[in-house]
């Protein structure tokens, strides 16, 4: 008997799910919803876009509907799921277009709803002008601002990945451009400061003026916006990009769904809400942290896309056989001519989790001393946080000029496996003189958390 699966949301987490229901069944019908006009458009292959490296905006997307053409396979946009009716296992969908509401059955429910991104609630945020970094709507807007010469300075509001793409993409289209955060320091909630401070160096030198520590009291203007009003000064601008953070898209299923405090949805280890057949992945959930054995936030792409392919492989079973193993959160941005990676904790993340960790800091060269210093030999830094204790390895970043990001997939590997500083300081990884030293970074990284005599 056909079973019907309706999905609620079209970006990593519904791709993924009708890619793993088509992979491992032959009798499903699937249903997917979504209330944008455009299925579904990557928000962080944005800053590729405004920076000209795309094909073409419509290109920068995860799917179309033209990319499912098989009969049990059915994709609406501009469709939007205002409720769910649990008694009978249906939900309610209003056609944006037409305004006509429909009435869709399901026998398993998969909400990966997302979030939304915040525009501050301060007087003018709506003026003209005020823009957000998400969806491909504005960055067409964005897009044709830091193409109009009339636009001389931006600012942007939050200093995160999101907000160091809009600052880069706007400083290399020719603007002035400033920074603005709230907290002490830029990138502050994904590295430790002694990488942070690299950065903030770094974009100080490329002509972004960071201010941190900068509370938003409102943005001026008459039509449209043409200052910011901080709690210090009053920062003159043509172009305000709103970077500050997202919020569960989840208003819509109170009183029906289990939702935290801040309107996280809540699940159990199967990845099951507290209602029958229905199941939340993606960014609306708290994903489980296996470095701090916990619930987190994680708004990564490649967390929906595991906790999908999990939830499917288990999804018809009454009881499911394994619970989902977790994630560590791994990510990597490039600012400017600098490029990091980083997995696991932090120590902010680690101090909100309450878990305790030892830290260490290492800095070198990427290649033996015999290679000149420069390109071809640059300075390369690693963070590792571990298990003051067990020595267990939670948390690390690397950051250098040269790309050195793959090695950020090396430290997602030993989190994710429960390695312990002394199994890095020792793993059998190749040397060769054009790309490593005798011992790889990780090992002489490991070694220098270790106290060991340096290389």
């Amino acid at each position: 008997m056909t079973k019907k699966v309706v999905i609620v949301g079209a970006s990593h987490g519904g791709h993924q799910s009708i890619l793993e229901l088509l992979n491992r069944y032959d009798d499903v019908e699937i249903t997917l919803f979504e209330a944008g006009d455009f299925i579904s458009f990557m928000s962080c292959g944005m800053e590729l876009y405004l920076e000209n490296k795309v094909t073409d905006v419509h290109d920068v997307r995860n799917f179309s509907p033209e990319s499912f053409p098989e009969n049990n396979v059915h994709i609406l946009s501009n469709h939007l799921v205002t409720a769910i009716n649990t008694t009978d296992k249906t939900v309610t969908v209003v056609d944006q277009k037409t305004q006509a509401t429909t009435i869709a059955p399901y026998d398993k429910l998969i909400l990966s709803s997302g979030v939304t991104p915040k525009s501050l609630p301060v007087p003018g945020a709506d003026l003209e002008n005020v823009y957000l970094m998400r969806g491909l709507d504005w960055a067409t807007k964005i897009k044709a601002k830091l193409e109009d010469p009339a636009v001389k300075h931006v600012t942007v509001v939050g200093a995160g990945y999101i907000g160091i793409e809009a600052a880069e993409a706007s400083r290399k289209a020719g603007k002035a451009v400033t920074l603005l955060d709230v907290i002490d320091r830029p990138l502050g909630a994904y590295l430790d400061h002694e990488m942070t401070d690299i950065l903030a160096k770094h974009l100080d030198e490329k002509g972004v003026q960071v201010i941190t520590g900068a509370k938003i009291q409102a943005y001026l203007g008459t039509d449209h916006v043409t200052a910011v009003q901080t709690d210090n000064e009053e920062i003159a601008t043509d172009l305000v990009i709103q970077a500050a953070g997202v919020q569960p898209n989840t208003a819509w299923l109170q009183g029906t769904v289990a939702l935290d405090r801040r309107g996280w949805i809540k699940t159990d280890e199967y990845l099951r809400t507290n209602v029958p057949d229905v199941y939340a992945i993606g960014d609306a959930v708290l994903a489980y942290s296996i470095p701090a054995a916990q619930p987190m936030p994680i708004a990564l792409a490649t967390v929906v896309r595991r906790e999908a392919r999990y939830l499917v492989r288990h999804l018809f079973e009454e009881i499911p056989s394994a619970p989902f193993k977790g994630v560590v959160g791994s990510s990597a941005l490039s600012v400017f001519d600098y490029h990091f990676a980083t997995s696991g904790l932090n120590t902010t993340t680690a101090a909100k989790a309450g878990v305790a960790v030892k830290t260490s800091f290492y800095q070198d060269w990427l290649r033996p001393e015999y290679v000149p210093v420069g390109s071809d030999n640059p300075e390369v830094y690693v963070q590792l946080l571990f298990d003051p204790t067990s020595h267990r390895l939670l948390g690390g970043a690397v950051l250098s000029t040269y790309d050195i990001t793959a090695q950020g997939n090396v430290l997602a590997l030993a989190i994710q496996q429960g390695l312990r500083v002394e199994d890095l300081a020792e793993a059998d990884f190749f040397f060769q003189p054009g790309f490593d030293r005798q011992w790889s970074l990780l090992n002489l990284a490991a070694q220098h958390a270790l106290g060991e005599h340096k290389f």
